[in-house]
């Protein structure tokens, strides 16, 4: 069954068409989408290379094509690129329709006790390779939103994690073994705390949230510098 490659595959389908919609021309941002994904892919995949050796995480054959690089399926290397492209694509949207930022006001404190959070986390559970490198990661993202490129997107981006946790569900809900009878991605579950929502590991809301944070983080980085570039040279 061709179950993984199916996941991604539709992950990306309905945001690459409406891409090209005069309303949302999201592929009018493509200068600055696609080296944050290849970027962030590249960071991804390296780590998820090196955890699928040491056997934190791996896959069912069952699910997937039999093509494979470095160990990885080819599924998974597509994975880095369909989720993020449909994530960014959301918030690229959001962001159109909603002239308001809602959450601006609460940024700071949400990023704030987020990053506590994952900071002490990743202290409690440093021996469990997914849980701690995870909440370790995402804190030192969050600070140096914070601390060093004081982004004023954050708002925005927590109302996109939010709205994106729905089809987070269903995607990683197939994945783990949710409405199929086996799991597409399996855990060593010495390597995480062994906390499930339905069959999907909490972890996976942290590492999604890096992922997805990761991607619109430089996707915003090389707007601003086209953005400074083009004010210079006017």
């Amino acid at each position: 069954m061709l179950t993984y490659l199916l996941v991604d595959l539709s992950s990306i389908a309905i945001p690459f068409v409406f891409s090209f919609h005069k309303g949302l021309r999201f592929n009018e941002n493509w200068y600055a989408l696609w080296p944050a994904l290849l970027i962030a892919a590249g960071i991804f995949i390296s780590w998820d290379v090196l955890y699928t050796h040491l056997g934190v995480w791996g896959f069912n054959p069952r699910y997937l094509t039999g093509f494979s690089l470095l160990n990885l399926p080819l599924e998974e290397w597509l994975f880095f690129i369909c989720i993020p492209y449909a994530c960014v694509f959301t918030y690229h949207c959001l962001g159109l329709l909603l002239e308001r930022d809602y959450l601006a006001p609460y940024a700071s404190l949400i990023s704030w006790f987020l990053l506590l959070s994952m900071a002490g986390g990743a202290v409690l559970f440093y021996e469990r390779l997914y849980t701690g490198v995870t909440f370790a990661c995402t804190a030192l993202l969050l600070l140096l939103h914070l601390r060093v490129f004081k982004s004023a997107y954050l708002g925005r981006f927590y109302f996109s994690y939010g709205v994106i946790l729905l089809p987070f569900l269903l995607v990683n809900g197939i994945l783990t073994g949710s409405f199929i009878e086996e799991e597409v991605v399996w855990y060593d579950n010495g390597e995480n705390l062994s906390v499930r929502v339905f069959t999907i590991p909490v972890e996976d809301f942290v590492y999604g949230m890096l992922l997805i944070l990761a991607n619109v983080t430089l996707y915003e980085a090389f707007k601003a510098r086209r953005a400074s570039r083009e004010k210079g040279n006017g």
